[in-house]
C-alpha cells in the first residue's frame, strides 16, 4: 500500500511538472510577443502554469518553448546550443518547429513566420488539451498575400454626395471607432492567418491627413480628425501585432468636396481631363499620408473615374508613384512601400510598363470571377488578363469581389472554394488573394439578417466558414479532397454538437447549394457586376433579350466553361444542330438537384444539433430559400426556352406550353417571399440607382422579394394577356401600337456649334453618304439633333453646354458597336457615376438604322433646369437632341434590327 501511495505521488510529481512551461521570446518583437501571449493564453486555459523568460533557462525541469526569427541576435543566444538545421526554411512566412529534450524551439522565417508557428502550437494544444511531448513540422503558405477587405462605404449615397464619397466620421461609421469590434476582426483574421486588411473608400485622405498648401480640402471637424488619427493609428499597430500589413484603397480622380467647391468642379468627373490643381493635391495628400502612415500600403483603382487609358498612365506615373517618393523623401527612407495597381476599367499590362521603370515594389491585382462567384474553371478574355499580369514576376493577387450573386443567404462550400483557389494558381497564375465580405459589405459590418429582437448580426460571425475555408486553401490549396471532408465534419460537428455523420450533411447542404448561384449566373446572367442581384430573379424579358439590358462584355467567354447561352440554345434547336458544352437545360437540372439534395441533407442534421440551434435555423431557412430560388428560376427557364422556340415556329401552342412554367414559377417565388420576409431585411447591400436588374434600386427601393412579387405577377399578366390576343387576332399577330412622337423642349446652347438637323430620312448626320439615317422610330421624328464632327469626336470627345428653364432630357444615341472609334454606352461595371442623369438603360433599342453605320440605341440625360453641361468620352455618338422631362416615355424594342437577325418577343411580356 505505501508503494502504491509513492507510485501516485510520483506520478502526480511528473504529471504537475509536465504541466509548467517557460515562454522564452523577444520582447522587443511585436510579433513573436503576441503569439507567444496567445500560446499563454491557450495553455492557462488547460490548467497550465506559464512563466516568461527573455533567456533559455539552462537547466529546467519544466517544458521550455522558445520563440524567435532566423537569423536574429535572439535567435542565435537561444538556440545557440541546439544546433537546428534551418538551411530549408526559406519561404515567406514559413516556419518550424523542433523538440530537443524539453524544449520546443519555434523558428519562423521572419517575424510573421515566428508568429505563425506559435499559433500552430496552440491550436494543438488546444485541441489536445496538453503539450506535445514531441514536435517536428514545418509549414509555409502558399499565397503570399492573404487578405480580406472592409468597405468603408455605406449601402445608401450620403446627401449632396456621389458614388464611394464617404469621409471618415462616427456619423457615418460608428464602428470605425470601436477598438473591441477591430480587434475581434483582427484576432478572426490572424486566427486564419490572413496577413493583409484592405479599406477600401473614394477618397480617404481628407480624412486622415492636412495639407498645408491646401487647408480648406479636410472634409471631416477637427475633433473627427483626431479621432481618425487615433483610430488609425490603433489599428496599424494591432494589425502589426499579429502579422498583418494594412492597405489604404482609393478610387481615381475624387477629391473633397470642400476641395471640389472651392475651386467649384465636381468631385468626380470621368470625362474631365487631369489639370495642374487636381494632379498637385492628390500627389500632396498621397506624399501626408506616406509621411504619417509609412507602413501602410495604397491600392490603387484607376477606373471609374478617369477618362482615358493616357490618362491613366499618366496619372500613376506623374502622380502617385511621385507622391510616394515623395513621402519616402520627407522620411529619408529608400525601401518602396508597396503599392498594388487594380487592373479594373484600365490597361494595367500597360501601365505596369510604364511604371516598372520608376517604381520597382509594384503588385498587380484583378477580380477573379468579376463582381460574383461563379466558376473554378475560369477562363476567356479576363483569364488572359491574370496571366499578363501574373507573367510580370511581381505579387499578382486574385481578387474574390462583392459576390453580388451571393447576397444574402449563407455560402460556405469547402469543395467549391478550395477548386477555386487551385484554378487562381493553375490557370491564372495567382500567388495572393484578396477576399470580400461574402454578404453585405456595404453595409458591414452587420448581415442582412432579420432577428426576432432586432439585434443586427456581424458579418465576420455569421460568415465565419467563408473566411476560415478561402484563408486554409489559400495557405494550402493541394490538401486531400477526403481529408478535407474529414476536417470540416469535424469543426462542423464542434460548431453545432452534432455527431459526425450530422455534420457531414451540415457541409452537404454548404456544397450543394453552393452551386446554385455560380451555376445560375454564369448561364443565365446580364453582368457579373452588382447591378444585378441574382437572387431576386430575373424577368422573362431579360432572358429572352438580354442584349436590350446590355450584356456585360466578355462575362461569358470568361466566367464559366464553354456552353452556350439561352438564345444560341434555342437557335440550335430549331435548326437542329448539334449543342457545344454546358447547356441552359444542363443547369436547370443540375441546380433544382442541388437545391433538393441541399434541403435533404440540412433537415436530416437538425435533429442531431445541440449547440448553436438558433444559427442553424437560420442555416437550414438559407437551404430551403436557395431551393425555392432555383425552382423559381428553373421554371422561368423552361417558359423562356418556349417562347425562344415560339419566335421561330410562330405556333401559339409554344406559347400555351410556356404558361403553365410560368405560373409554376410565381407559386416558387411566393415560397421564397414567405422564407425571406421575417429572415432578411434585403437581399442586397447595395441599394442605389447602381443596381438595374431585375430592376432598378433607386432610393433603396425593390430590395426585398415581396416587393419584387408583384412585379413577377404583372408579367405573367402580360404575358396571359398578349397571348389571350393573340390567340383572338386573324392571322395570329397583334398590330403593335407604334410608338408617338415625344414633345421635344426648348434649350439655349452655350458651346459653338456646327449647326443643327432634322432627324429623318434621308439626313445625312456627319455629312457622308455612309451617316444617311435610313429608319428611325417614330417617338425621334421631331428632334432636333446637333451636329458634331467625327473626327474632334473621335479624338476630343464629346462636349455640350445648355440653358434650360424646365427639366429636360437630353436624348442620345449610341451605335451598336464594340469598336474603339464608337463611344460605348454608360456601363455601371466601369463607372460608378453611370447613371447620375438616368442614362444607364436603354429606353428605345434598334431604334436608327444608318445606311452603313451601325444601328442605334437610344439613351436619355436627365437635366433640372440651369446652366448643364454634358461631356462624353472620346468616339462617335449622336447627339438627337432635346425633349420635356415631365413626358411619359415607354420604353421599348423598336425592332429595326439587320438582315437575317431574329428579332424580338421580349414585348409577349410588356
Amino acid at each position: 500500500m505505501k508503494y502504491l501511495s509513492l507510485l501516485f505521488l510520483g506520478l502526480y510529481a511528473t504529471f504537475a511538472s509536465a504541466q509548467n512551461i517557460t515562454i522564452v521570446c523577444d520582447a522587443k518583437a511585436p510579433r513573436a510577443q503576441y503569439g507567444a501571449e496567445k500560446l499563454s493564453e491557450t495553455a492557462t486555459a488547460k490548467g497550465i502554469k506559464v512563466t516568461f523568460a527573455e533567456k533559455t533557462p539552462k537547466k529546467s525541469k519544466d517544458k521550455v518553448i522558445v520563440i524567435g526569427e532566423k537569423g536574429t541576435d535572439f535567435w542565435k543566444q537561444n538556440a545557440k546550443t541546439a544546433k537546428i538545421d534551418d538551411s530549408q526554411l526559406s519561404k515567406k512566412e514559413g516556419f518550424q518547429i523542433r523538440t530537443q529534450k524539453n524544449i520546443i524551439f519555434i523558428e519562423g522565417t521572419d517575424a510573421t513566420g515566428a508568429l505563425y508557428g506559435a499559433l500552430e502550437l496552440a491550436d494543438r494544444i488546444k485541441t489536445s488539451g496538453e503539450i506535445p511531448s514531441e514536435i517536428n513540422i514545418e509549414d509555409s503558405p502558399e499565397m503570399v498575400l492573404r487578405g480580406s477587405c472592409i468597405g468603408v462605404q455605406k449601402p445608401v449615397y450620403l446627401p449632396g454626395r456621389d458614388v464611394y464619397e464617404y469621409p471618415y466620421t462616427p456619423e457615418s461609421f460608428p464602428w470605425f471607432y470601436d477598438k473591441k469590434l477591430w480587434t475581434k476582426y483582427l484576432d478572426m483574421m490572424v486566427d486564419n492567418r490572413l496577413n493583409s486588411l484592405y479599406l477600401w473608400n473614394g477618397h480617404p485622405f481628407a480624412s486622415l491627413v492636412k495639407l498645408k498648401d491646401y487647408p480648406f480640402a479636410l472634409e471631416v471637424s477637427e475633433e473627427d480628425f483626431k479621432k481618425n488619427e487615433e483610430i488609425y493609428n490603433y489599428l496599424t499597430v494591432e494589425a502589426n501585432k499579429r502579422g498583418i500589413w494594412v492597405i489604404q484603397m482609393f478610387y481615381n480622380i475624387i477629391v473633397s468636396k470642400p476641395f471640389a467647391e472651392h475651386y467649384n468642379i465636381k468631385t468626380q468627373d470621368r470625362s474631365r481631363p487631369i489639370t495642374p490643381e487636381i494632379a498637385d493635391y492628390t500627389k500632396k495628400s498621397i506624399t501626408a499620408f506616406i509621411e504619417k502612415y509609412p507602413n501602410v500600403g495604397l491600392l490603387v483603382c484607376l477606373g471609374e473615374a478617369i477618362n482615358t487609358i493616357d490618362d491613366d498612365v499618366e496619372w500613376f506615373t506623374k502622380t502617385i508613384i511621385p507622391g510616394v517618393q515623395d513621402g519616402l523623401k520627407a522620411l529619408g527612407k529608400t525601401d518602396e512601400p508597396p503599392i498594388i495597381l487594380r487592373a479594373h476599367d484600365t490597361d494595367a499590362p500597360l501601365v505596369m510598363e510604364k511604371s516598372l521603370p520608376l517604381y520597382k515594389n509594384l503588385y498587380t491585382m484583378h477580380k477573379y470571377n468579376g463582381e460574383s462567384l461563379t466558376t473554378y474553371t475560369p477562363r476567356g478574355p479576363w483569364g488572359e488578363i491574370h496571366k499578363k499580369l501574373s507573367s510580370l514576376n511581381s505579387v499578382h493577387i486574385s481578387n474574390v469581389h462583392i459576390l453580388a450573386n451571393l447576397e444574402p443567404f449563407r455560402y460556405g462550400s469547402p469543395e467549391f472554394i478550395q477548386k477555386t483557389v487551385q484554378a487562381m494558381h493553375t490557370v491564372h497564375g495567382a500567388n495572393a488573394l484578396h477576399l470580400y465580405p461574402q454578404a453585405s459589405y456595404w453595409d458591414w459590418p452587420y448581415t442582412a439578417d432579420k432577428t426576432k429582437t432586432g439585434e443586427r448580426l456581424l458579418e465576420m460571425d455569421r460568415d465565419w466558414i467563408w473566411y476560415k475555408a478561402w484563408a486554409r486553401y489559400a495557405w494550402n490549396s493541394k490538401r486531400d479532397r477526403n481529408e478535407e471532408i474529414k476536417y470540416w465534419s469535424e469543426d462542423l460537428a464542434a460548431k453545432y454538437g452534432t455527431d459526425l455523420e450530422g455534420a457531414n450533411n451540415i457541409q452537404k447542404a454548404y456544397d450543394e447549394s453552393g452551386e446554385i448561384a455560380p451555376k445560375t449566373l454564369r448561364r443565365f446572367g446580364i453582368t457579373e457586376g452588382n447591378r444585378q442581384t441574382l437572387l431576386l430573379g430575373m424577368f422573362e424579358s431579360q432572358l429572352v433579350n438580354p442584349a436590350k439590358w446590355r450584356v456585360y462584355p466578355g462575362f461569358h467567354e470568361s466566367c464559366g466553361p464553354v456552353g452556350e447561352l439561352l438564345l444560341e440554345y434555342a437557335k440550335k434547336e430549331w435548326n437542329k444542330e448539334p449543342h457545344v458544352g454546358e447547356l441552359p437545360t444542363q443547369i436547370i437540372t443540375e441546380i433544382t438537384q442541388h437545391g433538393k439534395l441541399a434541403v435533404e441533407a440540412i433537415d436530416k442534421a437538425e435533429s442531431k444539433v445541440t449547440k448553436d440551434k438558433e444559427e442553424f435555423l437560420r442555416l437550414k431557412n438559407d437551404m430551403h430559400a436557395y431551393k425555392a430560388f432555383a425552382d423559381f428560376f428553373s421554371e422561368k427557364v423552361k417558359a423562356a426556352i418556349l417562347v425562344l422556340r415560339y419566335s421561330y415556329s410562330n405556333e401559339i401552342s409554344d406559347l400555351d406550353k410556356a404558361l403553365p412554367h410560368l405560373e409554376e414559377s410565381i407559386k416558387h417565388y411566393e415560397l421564397l417571399v414567405n422564407l425571406t420576409k421575417d429572415h432578411y431585411l434585403y437581399a442586397n447591400s447595395m441599394q442605389t440607382a447602381q443596381r438595374r436588374i431585375p430592376i432598378g434600386g433607386d432610393d433603396g427601393n425593390n430590395k426585398t422579394w415581396a416587393e419584387l412579387l408583384p412585379h413577377y405577377e404583372r408579367e405573367l399578366a402580360n404575358f396571359k394577356r398578349n397571348l389571350d390576343l393573340l390567340k383572338s387576332s386573324k392571322d395570329g399577330k397583334i398590330v403593335t401600337k407604334e410608338g408617338k412622337p415625344w414633345k421635344t423642349a426648348e434649350v439655349t446652347l452655350l458651346s459653338e456649334s456646327k449647326g443643327t438637323y432634322a432627324v429623318k430620312n434621308g439626313t445625312k448626320v456627319y455629312g457622308t453618304p455612309i451617316s444617311e439615317l435610313t429608319k428611325i422610330a417614330p417617338e425621334l421624328q421631331n428632334l432636333k439633333g446637333i451636329t458634331f464632327d467625327e473626327t474632334a469626336q473621335n479624338e476630343n470627345g464629346t462636349h455640350l453646354k445648355f440653358k434650360n428653364t424646365k427639366a429636360v432630357k437630353l436624348v442620345v444615341g449610341y451605335f451598336n458597336s464594340d469598336q474603339k472609334r464608337f463611344l460605348f454606352p454608360p456601363s455601371l461595371e466601369t463607372d460608378a457615376a453611370g447613371n447620375a442623369h438616368g442614362q444607364a438603360e436603354v429606353i428605345l433599342a434598334s431604334a436608327m438604322n444608318l445606311k452603313e453605320l451601325p444601328r442605334i440605341n437610344i439613351h436619355t440625360y436627365t437635366f433640372q433646369p440651369g446652366e448643364n453641361k454634358l461631356d462624353l468620352g472620346k468616339g462617335r455618338v449622336l447627339i438627337l437632341g432635346f425633349i420635356d422631362a415631365d413626358q411619359t416615355i415607354t420604353t421599348r424594342d423598336v425592332g429595326y434590327i439587320d438582315a437575317g437577325e431574329k428579332g424580338a418577343v421580349d414585348w409577349l411580356f410588356y
